[in-house]
């Protein structure tokens, strides 16, 4: 291991940075310095400008994800290298947008689209407990609790442990699926190998199931835990208890599915139909 990677390494492990964030910092440094083919410590501010405008122009990178990327080399070039003039990078926040949700049926279909037994697996967990893409990667075997019908989500977003909920016919598939591939560390590890799955993986199956499955709507990995949140909603659990399940931090993160739920918005009725003109609200011409 070079000096500048024990010294990065240290400098996040001061800050209690989890597991997860601390591969993504490395893994964005990593990217950079590949890119030039050169130490990361000497790359200039325009390499790293360049390099962005690289991501978003030729890779289409989103907004947020840019960001991201962004963050990580301020705090490699002002905290790890402690340079004398800081680097500054931002970028504008787009429009937050409502998030893609799949009716049930189209879940049910995408879930069944693969014929293979370890990604119809995959996906089934992904719906059933609302899990990031990543949580699902990182699952271990011993995180299902069949007993009390939970998964157990180790090190989840801001370094949080939760319970979310384990389907009784997911539970089924992973009994099937453990049966056949008898997995030890990792529920659904790398190929012979007892490390996760790349995330390049796991997105590409979610693509050719929704494909295979007809659907045309719902783009990204996300849309199963947007579809987990906004159909228990539909079905009349308490929104606090969503919060919990999903390990959101905040509630009002939570309530973007009130916009999303067609069930709760139809229940509403408009002003217009609430006035009794009867009662003086009848509008008379003269």
């Amino acid at each position: 291991m070079s000096k500048l990677r024990e010294k990065m390494i240290r400098a996040m492990e001061l800050r209690n940075l989890s597991p997860n964030t601390k591969r993504g910092y490395l893994t964005s440094i990593t990217a950079l310095a590949n890119h030039y083919r050169t130490p990361p410590d000497k790359i200039t501010y325009e390499m790293v400008e360049d390099f962005l405008l690289y991501l978003k122009n030729d890779k289409a990178l989103a907004p947020s994800t840019l960001r991201t990327y962004a963050e990580r080399f301020r705090f490699f070039y002002n905290t790890v290298l402690g340079n004398e003039s800081p680097l500054e990078l931002s970028f504008k926040k787009r429009r937050k947008k409502l998030p893609v949700v799949l009716s049930q049926d189209e879940i049910w279909r995408l879930v069944h689209a693969p014929k293979n037994l370890k990604h119809r697996a995959m996906l089934m967990t992904a719906y059933s407990g609302g899990l990031r893409a990543s949580e699902v990667l990182h699952l271990k075997v011993d995180h299902i609790n069949s007993k009390r019908m939970l998964i157990m989500v180790e090190d989840g977003k801001g370094g949080k442990d939760r319970y979310t909920l384990l389907s009784e016919r997911l539970l089924a598939e992973l009994r099937l699926y453990y049966k056949k591939y008898r997995p030890k560390t990792l529920l659904f590890p790398a190929s012979k190998k007892d490390r996760p799955l790349s995330y390049e993986t796991f997105r590409t199956l979610f693509e050719n199931a929704r494909k295979k499955a007809g659907i045309k709507k719902g783009p990204g990995l996300h849309s199963l835990r947007h579809s987990f949140a906004t159909h228990l909603l539909e079905a009349g659990y308490d929104i606090r208890k969503i919060q919990v399940l999903l390990g959101h931090r905040s509630l009002s993160t939570t309530m973007i599915y009130l916009h999303v739920s067609r069930k709760t918005l139809s229940n509403i009725k408009s002003p217009l139909d609430l006035i009794n003109p009867d009662k003086g609200g009848e509008h008379h011409d003269k």
